[in-house]
């Protein structure tokens, strides 16, 4: 019985350590990889003009939203690309 709970420790322990060691290493290999290759930066997104929506078609689409939320719903803005 004093054999196995030994055998049963001293296996947890090994495979805490050995769990410590490679949360350590994946660790300073983030810090090696991030410090080699930084990650790109986000190019700024050109900014669209874009052309104002002819009242008519303004007007069809606030109807249809307000039918199909039962007036409910409310059209905030509407940009044709």
């Amino acid at each position: 019985m004093n054999i196995g709970i030994t055998l049963m420790v001293v296996g947890m322990v090994t495979v805490f350590s050995v769990l410590l060691i490679i949360i350590a290493l994946s660790n300073l290999l983030i810090n090696i990889v991030n410090k080699v290759a930084p990650e790109e930066q986000e190019k700024a997104k050109a900014v669209q003009t874009s052309r104002p929506v002819s009242p008519e078609v303004m007007e069809i689409i606030r109807q249809a939203v307000s039918k199909i939320t039962n007036g409910k719903g409310r059209v905030a803005e509407v940009v044709k690309a």
